[in-house]
C-alpha cells in the first residue's frame, strides 16, 4: 500500500477549532496540501490551510466540499474525520432530538464523508482514512451516554471499513484522544433537568471530567500522530493518544472483570 506523504491532498473535517484545527495546521507545515471544513469558517485561508464550508449532517454540503476539492486538485489522498460534538446527560432525561443529533454529527457526519471519498479513492488505488474517534468509545462515560455510543459506533465503523477496502489500497484506522486542551468542555451542550434526581451525581462526575480536559493533553501531540499515520505503509485498526494514566485504564479494561473495572470507573467519576 501506497503512502500519503508532503504535498499529497488531505481533508480534515471540523478544522476551525481543536484537535481538529491543530491536525490541519499542523499537516500544511509539513508541507500537505490541507483543505480544512466547517460550518462557517470565518476566514477562505488560515496558516496555510484552506477553509471550506461545510456541514457534515448536510448531504449536499459533504459532497459539494468533497467536489470542491477534487475540482481543485483532482484526487483526495488522505481525510481526517474529525467534525463532532459532545452532549451531557442522564439516559433518562435525554431528548430524543439531542440523541439524534449527536449522532446525525459524530456518526452519520463521518460516514457521509467517507462514502463522498471513497469512490475517487478506489478508482486511484490508493487512500487513507483516519477517523477521530474517542477513549469513550472504548470505556463509555457516565451521563455522556450518547456522546459515547456514537464513538463506539465509529469503532465498529472502521474495523469493517478496512476490510472492504483494503483490495483497493486504502488504509484506514480510528484515532481514540483522551482529554486534550481545546475548546471541547466548554462546547458542550448539557440536558440537564430542574430537579433532577440525577443532578447531584451529574455534577460531581461532570466537574472531574472537566478538570481532567482543561488539564489535558496539548492538541499537538495529536497532531504529530496523524502526520505519523499518514506516513505508514500499514495501520492498526486504533491508535490511542492522550494522558498515559487514560490509556492504562483503557488497557486494564480489557483485562478485569466488568464489576471491577465499572467500580474503578465510578470512583474515579463520583458517580
Amino acid at each position: 500500500m501506497k503512502t500519503t506523504q508532503a504535498g499529497d491532498v488531505v481533508l480534515v473535517t471540523g478544522a476551525t477549532s481543536g484537535l481538529g484545527k491543530a491536525c490541519a495546521e499542523h499537516l500544511a507545515a509539513c508541507g500537505y496540501r490541507v483543505y480544512g471544513t466547517g460550518r462557517r469558517p470565518s476566514a477562505p485561508e488560515t496558516a496555510g490551510v484552506t477553509l471550506l464550508a461545510m456541514d457534515v449532517s448536510d448531504d449536499g454540503s459533504v459532497k459539494d466540499a468533497v467536489r470542491t476539492v477534487l475540482d481543485r486538485e483532482g484526487r483526495i489522498d488522505a481525510v481526517l474525520c474529525n467534525a463532532g460534538y459532545g452532549i451531557a446527560g442522564p439516559v433518562e432525561e435525554t431528548p430524543m432530538s439531542e440523541a439524534k443529533a449527536q449522532f446525525e454529527t459524530n456518526f452519520f457526519g463521518t460516514l457521509r464523508t467517507i462514502q463522498a471519498v471513497l469512490p475517487d479513492m478506489r478508482r486511484s488505488g490508493r487512500g487513507c482514512i483516519l477517523v477521530v474517534g474517542s477513549m469513550a468509545g472504548l470505556a463509555a462515560v457516565p451521563f455522556q451516554a450518547m456522546y459515547s455510543a456514537t464513538k463506539f459506533a465509529l469503532e465498529g465503523l472502521v474495523e469493517a471499513l478496512r476490510l472492504e477496502t483494503r483490495a483497493f489500497g486504502i488504509r484506514c484506522a480510528v484515532v481514540e484522544p483522551g482529554d486534550h486542551r481545546t475548546g471541547f468542555t466548554e462546547a458542550r451542550r448539557k440536558t440537564a433537568v430542574p430537579g433532577s434526581p440525577y443532578a447531584e451525581a451529574m455534577g460531581r462526575s461532570l466537574g472531574v471530567m472537566e478538570a481532567e480536559e482543561r488539564n489535558g493533553a496539548d492538541p499537538q501531540e495529536m497532531a504529530r500522530l496523524v502526520e505519523r499515520l499518514l506516513r505508514k505503509r500499514r495501520l492498526r485498526v486504533r491508535y490511542m493518544v492522550g494522558p498515559g494514566f487514560q490509556k492504562l485504564a483503557m488497557m486494564l479494561k480489557r483485562i478485569l472483570p466488568s464489576r471491577t473495572f465499572e467500580w474503578i470507573i465510578a470512583l474515579y467519576d463520583k458517580v
